[in-house]
């Protein structure tokens, strides 16, 4: 037999006062997460009608917080590449150009100097190849030398890391959502949960106080309160606190260990690669320093090989000999980045750095470790949480009209 209770109208009700509140915690919660990192564009009419995640529009910013307060607390730009073995690169580098030089050789000669090259005998050509392959690993061995030792002058590391995240803002919403998704899971269903809490308190209020503005005004409070609450159990205690018979610490801040793992997969496999330094040192903001440094390197390499070869040396005049310089110097260039195409290559140099990061971000007091998640976060807090305010009010005022 039911109970006389559960078949009241005014029992069910009263029922809906806490249900209605959790689903306000929920959804206002759930509404602030997606706010944050979507649309990646925006949509709408500017400028004030339409919304862009608050990340993606201010990927500039959030980028320079990333290095400033993380990226350079883990190493210098010189210290990360000397860490990738610049010998291990430079063997990679020869390795890779081995079966192409002679081609790379010939194309240099052919197009620039073919009368020359079809007056050379047969022996002489291979001559040509033969020295130019001996002389190549000592080459590459003193430029990659040079290049490590001067990272730092051939690479703005700031900028590169801001143009690579700014660049792709999917990534940059990936570098705080793969970081804290559990983080971002607990905002979610924890407002489910306070916002019951606070229902609970709001039904108390209503019987006691049954008037209009009750529902509205708590539906502010629960809209509220519930992201305020989600964001300081996050962060909050920055330390253990013991608390009773329990040691209490912020959510995000007890899984250090587990979020420098994947934070560190992510930012070496996808951003801080051996790949973007090399290209930031070829077409970035300081390319003509790199670009020299190369030229110096391989244009030597013609003299050294007219010198050892009577017969090009009597039919290669200085000004010959200059264009195919420019010519060697120049093929150099545009091949450099040939190499660092290599997707293994690349994945085992990101292993290195990988477990350098890990091991001195585990290190990180909580203090700079929060920096990980929490900018996105205080980026437009208030702004999320007042629309939260703005959609339990609604909610309550629903509530009002529809049901009471």
């Amino acid at each position: 037999m039911i109970p006389r209770l559960f078949l009241d109208a005014e029992f069910w009700k009263h029922a809906t006062i806490p249900i209605v509140a959790a689903a306000i915690g929920w959804v206002t919660n759930w509404v602030a997460i997606q706010m944050t990192f979507r649309p990646l564009e925006f949509r709408g009419i500017r400028p004030w009608l339409g919304w862009q995640g608050i990340i993606p529009s201010k990927a500039g910013k959030m980028a320079e917080i990333f290095v400033d307060r993380t990226m350079y607390k883990l190493g210098t730009l010189r210290e990360l590449f000397h860490h990738m073995e610049p010998e291990r690169i430079a063997k990679h580098v020869n390795e890779m150009l081995a079966s192409r030089l002679d081609s790379y050789t010939e194309e240099i000669l052919f197009y620039g100097q073919h009368k020359v090259w079809r007056l050379l005998p047969n022996l002489a050509k291979e001559q040509v190849h033969a020295r130019v392959r001996q002389r190549l690993p000592a080459i590459v061995d003193s430029l990659m030398t040079e290049i490590a030792d001067n990272i730092e002058d051939l690479i703005d590391f700031k900028h590169m890391l801001v143009t690579r995240l700014e660049g792709d803002k999917d990534l940059l919403n990936r570098l705080f959502l793969e970081s804290g998704e559990d983080e971002f899971r607990f905002i979610v269903n924890s407002g489910w949960h306070f916002g019951f809490l606070f229902g609970v308190v709001q039904l108390v209020v209503w019987l006691v106080l049954p008037e209009w503005w009750v529902l509205p005004v708590f539906g502010i409070i629960v809209g509220y309160a519930t992201n305020w609450l989600a964001l300081n159990v996050i962060f909050r205690p920055l330390l253990p606190t013991k608390i009773g018979p329990w040691t209490v610490q912020g959510l995000f801040l007890k899984r250090q260990h587990q979020v420098a793992e994947r934070w560190c997969a992510l930012v070496t496999t996808e951003i801080l690669t051996l790949q973007h330094i090399v290209y930031a040192m070829l077409f970035g903001k300081r390319s003509e320093r790199t670009r020299e440094i190369i030229r110096r390197h391989v244009e030597p390499i013609v003299d050294e090989v007219v010198a050892g070869m009577p017969t090009a040396a009597v039919v290669l005049d200085p000004e010959a000999r200059a264009q195919i310089r420019a010519a060697v110097a120049e093929k150099a260039i545009a091949v450099s980045a040939d190499p660092f195409d290599h997707w293994p290559f690349n994945q085992d140099r990101a292993r290195l750095i990988e477990a350098l990061l890990l091991e001195r971000m585990k290190q990180m007091p909580p203090a700079e470790f929060q920096d990980l998640l929490r900018p996105c976060f205080q980026e437009d807090e208030m702004k999320l949480i007042l629309v939260g305010a703005v959609l339990g009010f609604l909610a309550g005022l629903a509530q009002l009209v529809f049901v009471f």
